[in-house]
């Protein structure tokens, strides 16, 4: 955490004192910590964040911060339980609302999980990306909290539309929290009321859609060839499928050296100057990937609908060709070089500009911010339900392309 960070997170959680001011200390000691810390692990992920970096940014010593937390991880796994709780008792529907009607009782589960999503959207980002370094014992019971939310969208969503099976109810439940949950992973700003209103329609509009009929087996993903005489890209490929499954932080050149089929952890550096290198190889490859394709879309088109259409038909095949890519953009980027970090957010957030300009042209009545709001959700859809589903027939291409169009649009595409 930069020296600049510090300061901000330390004048955010206590203000500056007046010279020669006594500091008491304040009674919401823990709850500031906490706030802290998942900020902190927010903007630099598990691994990047030390005791030290979080007793700094709130003006105390290690010590102090150590009386209240044994460890970092005690911090990071009661703040993971905490939302995970939060989430589970705001879908909790009162006594009252069984006389309500379907459509009256799903919409109050939606408003009140976006409510507590908006209240906690720091550390929700921890909930999706960062949720697998906890112990396994604290894992499964996250697990069982998202379960529980998942199964409380799902009776509802049934209660309203009884014509559904079994796999659209998941898929559309899923959807539904994908979107809701999408607000983590960004920082665009809005009002937190409109916020609440645009996830509560995008959230409606996805438990309406109408699904393409399920294909009748699993589609198995194209191998991808590599030559092994193509060390360079062999060795990125290799080093994905190792972030994706371990994390970056527990994965050594030495491992991604074995992998490729190279003889010592020196061979690496023929290609790469290390680890960090590879990641950000796989970045930009990633970030080109959504970029490179606006311009011939859009050149190609005969309308701003037609454009996005393409756009997210190239998303969505390109995701699933490189789900493990897709996951560790989300998950790893705090481990990019800096340099790096900001050349990548650019083209993301030139990439990102680009696509709600062209739905703002389809849906004049949205602001920039809340076109921007619906880009980050339909990415987060795609990358959601590949990883919940794989390559289940339940979530083929066709599906999530017609739920993203959803998302965007307000309704499939007229195109």
């Amino acid at each position: 955490m930069s020296v600049d960070n510090r300061r901000k997170a330390r004048e955010a959680n206590l203000g500056d004192p007046a010279p020669g001011e006594v500091r008491r200390r304040p009674k919401n000691r823990r709850a500031q910590i906490a706030a802290a810390s998942a900020a902190a692990f927010g903007a630099q992920g598990y691994h990047g964040v030390s005791m030290d970096d979080i007793a700094t940014g709130l003006g105390i010593s290690s010590a102090a911060l150590y009386r209240h937390y044994p460890s970092k991880y005690a911090l990071f796994h009661e703040e993971l339980m905490r939302v995970g709780r939060a989430m589970t008792d705001a879908v909790r529907l009162p006594a009252e609302s069984e006389r309500h009607t379907p459509e009256q009782r799903l919409r109050q589960v939606l408003e009140a999980l976006i409510a507590a999503t908006i209240d906690n959207r720091a550390t929700v980002t921890l909930v999706r990306w960062e949720g697998r370094y906890l112990e396994p014992a604290d894992q499964a019971l996250l697990n069982e909290q998202q379960s529980a939310v998942l199964g409380v969208l799902g009776t509802q969503l049934h209660e309203l539309r009884p014509e559904l099976d079994t796999n659209e109810l998941r898929l559309l439940r899923a959807a539904m929290l994908s979107a809701v949950t999408s607000i983590a992973d960004h920082h665009a700003a809005l009002p937190a009321k409109s916020i609440a209103r645009l996830l509560a329609s995008t959230c409606w509009t996805l438990a309406l859609a109408v699904l393409t009929p399920e294909r009748p087996g699993p589609i198995a993903p194209a191998a991808l060839e590599i030559p092994d005489s193509f060390k360079h890209e062999l060795l990125l490929h290799k080093a994905v499928q190792l972030f994706h499954d371990r994390g970056y932080p527990n994965v050594s050149v030495e491992e991604i050296a074995t992998a490729a089929g190279l003889s010592a952890a020196s061979a690496v550096y023929r290609f790469y100057r290390g680890k960090s290198d590879l990641l950000a190889a796989a970045f930009r490859r990633a970030a080109e990937r959504v970029s490179g394709a606006i311009g011939p879309a859009v050149a190609a088109a005969t309308s701003c609908e037609g454009a996005l259409v393409s756009l997210i038909d190239q998303y969505v095949a390109g995701s699933f060709a490189e789900r493990d890519l897709s996951f560790v953009y989300y998950t790893e980027f705090q481990h990019v070089p800096p340099e790096e970090r900001t050349v990548l957010r650019n083209i993301q957030r030139l990439s990102v500009e680009e696509w709600a300009r062209l739905l703002r042209e389809v849906r004049p009545e949205l602001s920039p911010a809340e076109a921007r709001f619906l880009v980050h959700a339909g990415f987060a859809l795609v990358v959601d339900l590949g990883r919940s589903f794989g390559n289940e027939p339940l979530a083929d291409q066709d599906r999530v392309r017609l739920l993203v169009q959803s998302a965007l649009f307000g309704r499939p595409a007229l195109t």
